[in-house]
């Protein structure tokens, strides 16, 4: 918990709803997510339960600040990458955004997907993150194989490579963190182009 009220002063609401979701992150982890309403965690933060509800629709909401952007980040990476790279690989390599997240704290990533595979509510807005990302990813392949809309194609290549992150993810925290993610989401992908050398180009 906080050991003293969060300074919301001069600070923009983007950090600010950081520095709560902190705050709220850790009271989860020690408590369990069920078990802490949001007067809590509110109090935690040394802010009322009407602030925390202006910068968060839920609770759920605080643990997934991490994730808010990441559907878009990945996206635009995926518009990034070399014209004459097959999709299956240019997928792969639009996720290192989510890598980026784990390298910069691999504790606390494994905390969050212990905490969220371990909550049901946390598992089903975490369903409705990745909805989101799927939508956003497909467009981004759309563009990128001269399509005018997203087909059936297309969701599907979204859906395995989400798929695969999420293999890879499961995997990794069965052992602890001892694995390395990064190799087992490379793993999850060759297993998917295995069959399939056309999705390698």
């Amino acid at each position: 918990m906080a050991d003293k009220p969060l300074d919301l002063r001069s600070r923009t609401r983007e950090n600010v709803r950081v520095q709560i979701a902190e705050v709220a992150f850790n009271v989860f982890a020690e408590r369990g997510f069920d078990a802490v309403t949001a007067t809590e965690v509110a109090e935690a933060a040394g802010i009322s339960r009407a602030s925390f509800f202006r910068y968060f629709e839920s609770k759920e909401d605080a643990v997934f600040v991490a994730q808010e952007e990441l559907g878009a980040r990945i996206a635009g990476r995926l518009r990034e990458r070399p014209a004459g790279e097959d999709a299956w690989s240019a997928l792969r390599q639009s996720l290192d955004p989510i890598i980026a997240v784990y390298r910069e704290s691999p504790t606390q990533s494994l905390a969050r997907l212990r905490l969220t595979r371990s909550t049901t509510k946390l598992r089903a807005h975490q369903l409705e993150r990745f909805d989101q990302w799927k939508q956003l990813i497909g467009a981004a392949l759309a563009e990128r194989l001269g399509v005018e809309k997203v087909d059936v194609g297309i969701e599907a290549l979204v859906a395995a490579a989400l798929a695969s992150l999420n293999a890879a993810s499961s995997r990794w925290a069965a052992s602890d963190g001892a694995d390395d993610l990064i190799e087992l989401i490379d793993d999850a992908f060759a297993a998917i182009a295995g069959p399939f050398p056309e999705l390698r180009g």
